[in-house]
């Protein structure tokens, strides 16, 4: 029975997740901790905390880490050495430094850590997932993804110069914000082998972070010798606000919207795009049924989905993105259990 859960953090995602979590669990002693003073506790919650040791002490069960990713692993390392069960808000960090000690560290004490990629749990994009692997287009021979939403729109009720998106110390920028591609391009279409890149900042937005992300995905070969290439757009400068991925066949294209949870098939010889399933998710639902995976995860009913060793793949494929867009060539995604700062 889950009695007592932390919330590392208080911003937009950490006030969903506070909510969520009284939600399922409304008998719960759920504390946040958090770096700006609380002048009051925050709705939802039964007390606020100001300092790691304080959480500690608190010895949580459970805790969702959803303060700025470059502070991830300043408040994971801790908690998972203290035996709480982890939610880890995506990126897994800002970089894959410490978090093979992160994973070692939940393995030895018998705990969750599941990465927060939620769009995995669209009905939609696992219908998309689902739809592809019955090969209704044959092999997939293209894959093509964008997404794009104008920052200052992101969180209308905030400064967007202030936000974790748009500085740097905090870990924005689109390529770490927009991980969510990363995330399911590797469950849908296997392990990236290479990357080229650009990142440039395009718009006048008062940040100090790329805004606009291009990337080519070399995809493992198959066992023909075949290899998948995708190209992924991300960007904080879009008004018409787009999440899309397009998989092109032998035998026509199969076209995911996250935005309408709707998918749809263009078949050989056909006029037009014909819809194949939509369901129109509210805001919450990938989050409610990320929480009900991550519960039985705890209680062991079922297994990590997005593992920490997930997280930490699509963090070695945003390294390689930086290391391409800076030499302006191609660059391998680095493989293997360890990287630096951390062992398996």
């Amino acid at each position: 029975m889950i009695s007592r859960i932390l919330i590392v953090g208080l911003g937009s995602i950490g006030t969903r997740h506070l909510r969520l979590a009284r939600q399922l669990l409304p008998d719960a002693d759920i504390r946040v901790l958090r770096r700006q003073p609380c002048d009051s506790v925050p709705e939802y919650a039964n007390g606020c905390l100001q300092s790691l040791a304080a959480a500690i002490d608190f010895a949580p069960q459970i805790a969702v880490i959803a303060n700025p990713s470059t502070l991830h692993m300043r408040a994971a390392l801790p908690l998972a050495n203290a035996g709480a069960h982890l939610l880890v808000e995506k990126p897994l960090s800002a970089t894959p430094e410490n978090v093979g000690q992160l994973l070692t560290t939940c393995h030895k004490q018998k705990t969750v850590l599941l990465t927060g990629y939620n769009l995995r749990f669209l009905p939609s994009l696992q219908q998309f997932r689902n739809l592809l692997e019955q090969a209704v287009i044959g092999k997939v021979l293209s894959v093509r993804c964008e997404i794009g939403q104008y920052l200052p729109a992101w969180r209308p009720d905030n400064d967007y110069r202030q936000s974790v998106s748009a500085r740097r110390e905090l870990g924005g920028g689109a390529l770490l914000e927009l991980s969510l591609e990363r995330g399911y391009l590797r469950w849908i279409f296997g392990e990236v082998d290479w990357v080229n890149a650009t990142l440039s900042r395009q718009s006048s937005l008062e940040i100090n972070v790329e805004d606009t992300v291009h990337l080519l995905l070399g995809f493992q070969p198959l066992s023909d010798g075949h290899q998948l290439i995708g190209s992924v757009s991300l960007d904080f400068i879009r008004r018409d606000t787009t999440r899309l991925c397009t998989a092109i066949g032998e035998y026509g294209s199969l076209r995911w919207n996250g935005l309408t949870g709707m998918v749809e098939q263009f078949e050989a010889g056909a006029n037009e795009w014909r819809t194949l399933f939509h369901y129109q998710h509210q805001r919450d639902d990938s989050y409610l049924a990320e929480w009900r995976h991550f519960l039985a995860c705890v209680a062991g009913r079922e297994t990590a989905l997005i593992s920490g060793e997930d997280g930490l793949k699509v963090l070695r494929i945003i390294e390689a993105a930086k290391l391409a867009s800076e030499t302006g060539g191609r660059a391998r995604v680095e493989t293997g259990a360890a990287e630096t700062g951390g062992s398996e």
